[in-house]
């Protein structure tokens, strides 16, 4: 009995963590396509092929796929912006979101 409420935490926890994950990738997905747009390209794939980023693997960020870090650095510096503009209000939406939900 012991060895299904452990399992069960396990399951609950993954579940948590994974839901995290996929909300953060899709809400870094939409930053990356809010600010291509800032920048004035109507298109994913135009941005992309002008910073030498591949089209198909740039679509994927702006879907909230899964993004290594180089990579992700590499998108910030083609949107020319700092870190901290790129993450700016990034825990405060997850916040309001979260109440909202309520």
């Amino acid at each position: 009995m012991v060895a299904v409420h452990i399992h069960l935490i396990e399951i609950c926890y993954m579940t948590s963590y994974d839901e995290y994950i996929e909300d953060n990738l899709a809400r870094l997905g939409m930053r990356i396509k809010e600010l291509r747009k800032a920048k004035g390209y109507k298109n994913y794939e135009q941005f992309a092929f002008e910073h030498r980023i591949s089209r198909s693997q740039y679509g994927r960020y702006e879907k909230g796929q899964d993004i290594r870090f180089s990579s992700l650095c590499k998108v910030i510096k083609a949107l020319e912006v700092s870190f901290d503009e790129f993450f700016e209000g990034f825990e405060k939406e997850k916040h309001t979101d979260m109440q909202e939900e309520k």
